[in-house]
């Protein structure tokens, strides 16, 4: 492998590492998944945004009253 593929694949792993909680709040469907992405987006860069971003996208959303 070459200099150049290697950092290409080193860049998609980084990338997806990053977007795990934008990831993991689509996979889960999550209804602030747009929020969590811009989240992660700007403030995943530090531990805690990116802390904060994926504990949010694991947390249950609470029912929602569709019975009105």
């Amino acid at each position: 492998m070459s200099e150049a593929s290697i950092l290409i694949v080193f860049f998609i792993v980084a990338v997806s590492v990053y977007f795990i909680p934008t990831i993991v709040a689509k996979v889960r469907n999550h209804h602030n998944t747009m929020a969590i992405f811009l989240l992660n987006l700007f403030l995943g860069w530090s531990l805690l945004g990116w802390v904060a971003a994926l504990v949010w996208a694991v947390i249950k959303p609470p029912p929602s009253d569709d019975s009105i």
